[in-house]
């Protein structure tokens, strides 16, 4: 079982090798689509794309490695974690169609984002989080469209009235050069426990929505459908270079892994504290148990290879108030209110209005969007209010800004122009 006071450095860890799992347990039984919380499908969400990150960092780590025992120990736990994966991935069941995952990967980055940003301590890292969270909340305004319009489905239904569901930041005004989404790493020598834990979630989710987006895109039914995934993966992608950039680069490669496993170990307990479905619950739990291998074999190998202790890159490994996902409700319409009309321009969050003309952003937009009418973000919702007369919401109130408040008018100037 595991105790509610948690430091994973001072737990007694498993035997890696008693982590290999055989071919019944790496195919457990899935949640069923018209009972599960929406919360633990979101769980199961962050979690694969917790895994993918890990793995993905493994190989990078491998090939710029020249040490083969080194690179054959890293090995081993990256086999590991590659069937922490396979289990968590076959969660979804066969039926849930390829837009209603759509649905949960929105719904997580908004509430993820917005749980990250109300607690994060560090400015400049607030205020990319808080950025992009207007960003993903208008992807699941449209998505939620299309899945009405093409499935008959209420998306409402699938987030279940936790997240609302209406226009954030328009996604045709979220292309943006891409040299602007770089930011200035976060010093990781100082930071809070806690800006760390949130850098490398957000960075690892995001990550996991735009490579969900890149592949899926080809095998959609429809074109308009296919063009949707590929313009909002394009947008994930500037989100991924966004919090990516955020991550201290002076990082070595050991300690790196040191920090990816002890995120791991802090995202399975936050999970397993967290779910109401008692099947998944216990899939929590025991990667829980194997994380803390992995995260003692991090230290081991820190302390073999660079003679550095744990303690010298986290200096505390006692977790920080564990992550919970609920809804944000007001926390989005409050920020919708405060930065609608943002734009990034290099380090800096700046009002449109404030963005001379002959910016780097104006001339992006015009050579993508000079044709506002084929932006497949702005057809989705012009071909659903031409069929239905108005758009698909779930608005608890009114929209917070006039302007985007019009189901029968699809607004393309928000965040490209300024406001009159």
């Amino acid at each position: 079982m595991i105790v509610m006071s948690m430091n994973p450095f001072l737990e007694r860890p498993m035997k890696l090798e008693d982590s290999f799992k055989d071919w019944k347990s790496i195919y457990p039984k899935p949640y069923n689509k018209n009972e599960v919380d929406p919360y633990t499908k979101t769980r199961i969400i962050l979690m694969n794309g917790t895994e993918y990150e890990a793995v993905w960092f493994s190989h990078q780590f491998s090939r710029h490695c020249p040490d083969n025992d080194l690179r054959r120990a890293v090995a081993i736990t990256r086999r590991i974690e590659q069937q922490q994966q396979k289990v968590i991935s076959v969660l979804k069941p066969v039926d849930e169609t390829i837009l209603e995952t759509t649905i949960s990967y929105e719904q997580l980055a908004v509430d993820l984002t917005s749980e990250l940003a109300k607690r994060e301590p560090n400015k400049e890292v607030k205020m990319a989080l808080d950025f992009a969270l207007l960003e993903d909340f208008d992807h699941l305004y449209r998505y939620s469209d299309l899945l009405e319009m093409e499935q008959g489905i209420h998306a409402e239904r699938l987030v279940g009235h936790y997240t609302e569901i209406m226009p954030g930041r328009p996604t045709i005004s979220e292309h943006r050069f891409p040299a602007d989404n770089i930011k200035k790493y976060v010093d990781f020598t100082t930071a809070d426990p806690i800006t760390k834990l949130n850098v490398a979630i957000i960075t690892a989710a995001e990550q996991q929505t735009m490579n969900y987006y890149m592949n899926i895109a080809g095998f959609y039914q429809s074109d308009l459908g296919r063009s949707l995934y590929q313009e909002i993966g394009l947008i994930e992608e500037q989100h991924v270079t966004q919090y990516g950039s955020l991550l201290d680069t002076r990082l070595t490669w050991l300690e790196n892994l040191l920090l990816h496993e002890y995120t791991e170990c802090y995202l399975y307990y936050s999970c397993y504290e967290d779910e109401t479905d008692a099947h998944i619950k216990q899939i929590w739990e025991q990667h829980f148990h194997e994380e803390i291998a992995h995260l003692h074999q991090a230290a081991d190998l820190l302390k073999q290879y660079e003679k550095k202790e744990w303690q010298q890159v986290i200096s505390n490994g006692c977790f920080p108030r564990l992550l919970t996902l609920g809804p944000n409700k007001e926390y989005v319409r409050d920020i919708i209110k405060a930065t609608v009309q943002l734009t990034s321009i290099k380090e800096d969050y700046v009002d449109i209005g404030k963005v001379p003309q002959g910016a780097d952003f104006f001339l992006f937009q015009e050579s993508l969007n000079h044709d506002v009418h084929v932006v497949p973000s702005h057809k989705v919702i012009v071909e659903k209010i031409n069929k239905d007369a108005q758009d698909y919401r779930y608005e608890i109130d009114e929209h917070p800004i006039s302007s985007l408040r019009d189901k029968t008018s699809d607004n393309t100037w928000i965040g490209r122009e300024p406001i009159e």
